[in-house]
């Protein structure tokens, strides 16, 4: 037990959150300090007028790593967190009227596709299998230890993955990767927009990146019974039975370091101390405002950035039944769209469209008879754009393109709308122009440019979340503060 040992964590996301419950449940005096007045960063939610919306992340993956937290603390994750398998994962629409069912099972959707498109069948099976593999050679290494110990380099399971790295296919791109293994370039689309989940370019990240389709097909993708945000709330709840302390409303000045060893915070002109600060904040603030006294990693601060997200929230006073859970409206020039985003740093007029409804799954989402739309498109990270004609005018080209593609009007039936964007994923989030991700994940050495889970020369310091190695999403957030609980044993 470390009994009287006071560990500060800054930022109650998903993974503050989560190693908050380790650390409580090893013994150790914590305290979380949120500058918001809620907790879940990204992870959470709005209402108006009777509509309900997830305002974050809203796939739901590998559960077993939130399940684990309760686990540990002695409970049985039934009795806590509840949550339905997904029999179909996502449709997709595209521009020539084609709509594809991605169904959660590899068989049912590899027949899927050779209905709709023609594409062998056993060439998708090999591609999710190729998918299968990729996760077996990497997740232990890659995804579940830190990268930046020596001792992660002397286990078996790292020798039998470095045996295997040749099989990454690192130096293809994902696109060129997808283009030789599929015929019908609307399958090939469909298995590049997985780069998108972390923030970043089918058409410049490496084809490692295909190891995502298994986390859906393979493993599963799920909906929690109370919402995604109920993944912040529970786990809440639990660092609060535990005894984690929690202060919202307080945003920390700085960390305090002497003699090369984390001392504590600043917070509002008080000095408080604590043997371990754990940041949970983006990297790049925590360099520029918490560390400022600090030889800042400038190689890893300059990186560039992942994508971000224009997202409005509309409360929809109608059903409209083509639509399932999870639903993408293509672009029909994909490489056009991402090369507006990432070259020219703009919009391109006809995006991708996601449209998540939480209440095809949870009927009180919304009132009776309407629905609940998150609708987002992906857009680049916040450096000087004129977000308000951006928005605007994306706005009419999404609405222009939903009503094309559904055959009905949408705009009319839109009662309330609330918008976020990168100015305010920044403001409210602390994530660097309003990059949803840290760094972008565009290079095939993306992996070995995120910050390490603790500081290389401070004593104490420690980083989690999604800027930080291994990466951003609930799974990787879920896993950064795992390997800080390790390290910090």
């Amino acid at each position: 037990m470390k009994k009287n040992q006071q560990v500060i964590i800054i930022g109650a996301g998903v993974a503050g959150l989560a190693i908050a419950i380790r650390l409580r449940i090893k013994g150790y005096e914590v305290s979380v300090y949120e500058k918001n007045p809620y907790p879940g960063g990204k992870l959470s939610e709005i209402r108006e007028e009777g509509f309900r919306f997830d305002a974050g992340p809203s796939l739901f993956t590998l559960p077993d790593l939130v399940k684990e937290l309760f686990v540990l603390a002695g409970k049985n994750p039934g009795d806590h967190f509840a949550y339905d398998a997904l029999p179909v994962i996502t449709k997709y629409f595209y521009p020539d009227g084609s709509l594809i069912t991605a169904w959660s099972d590899p068989e049912v959707f590899a027949e899927e596709l050779a209905q709709k498109t023609g594409e062998n069948k056993f060439r998708v099976l090999r591609a999710l299998k190729k998918s299968e593999v990729l996760y077996r050679i990497t997740h232990h290494v890659f995804l579940e230890r830190s990268l930046h110990k020596l001792s992660t380099y002397l286990r078996w399971d790292t020798l039998f993955s470095a045996l295997q790295l040749h099989r990454l296919d690192a130096f293809r791109t994902m696109a060129r990767a997808n283009q030789q293994q599929f015929r019908d370039p609307r399958v090939t689309q469909l298995f590049n927009r997985y780069a998108t989940y972390n923030g970043s370019d089918p058409f410049q990240a490496p084809a490692t990146l295909n190891i995502i389709p298994h986390l859906e097909h393979n493993l599963g993708a799920f909906f929690p019974k109370e919402g995604m945000y109920s993944i912040t709330t529970r786990l809440f709840q639990l660092a609060q039975e535990l005894g984690v302390e929690f202060h919202f409303g307080a945003a920390v000045d700085k960390i305090r370091v002497e003699n090369k060893r984390v001392k504590g915070i600043n917070l509002n002109g008080r000095e408080i101390p604590a043997d371990i600060v754990v940041s949970n904040a983006d990297i790049v603030p925590t360099y520029r405002h918490l560390l400022s006294d600090i030889a800042p990693p400038e190689k890893i601060l300059n990186q560039p950035r992942s994508s971000s997200a224009l997202i409005f929230y509309w409360g929809i006073k109608k059903q409209f039944l083509p639509l399932d859970l999870h639903n993408i409206f293509f672009s029909e020039n994909y490489e056009e769209e991402f090369r507006k985003i990432w070259r020219e740093k703009t919009v391109y007029h006809d995006p991708t469209v996601y449209v998540y409804v939480s209440s095809k799954q949870k009927p009180d989402d919304a009132p009776p008879g309407c629905e609940n739309w998150f609708v987002m498109i992906n857009v680049p990270a916040n450096t000087g754009q004129d977000w308000d004609v951006l928005i605007q005018r994306a706005r009419k080209d999404i609405l222009r393109k939903l009503e094309k593609m559904l055959g009905e009007s949408v705009e009319e039936h839109i009662q309330t709308e609330q918008i976020l964007e990168p100015r305010t994923i920044d403001s409210l989030t602390s994530s660097f122009q309003g990059a949803l991700y840290g760094n972008s994940s565009n290079n095939k050495f993306a992996a070995f440019l995120r910050h390490p889970n603790f500081h290389p020369h401070i004593k104490g310091l420690y980083f989690c979340g999604g800027s930080v190695h291994p990466g951003g999403g609930i799974p990787l957030c879920l896993l950064s503060a795992k390997i800080v609980d390790q390290l910090i044993g």
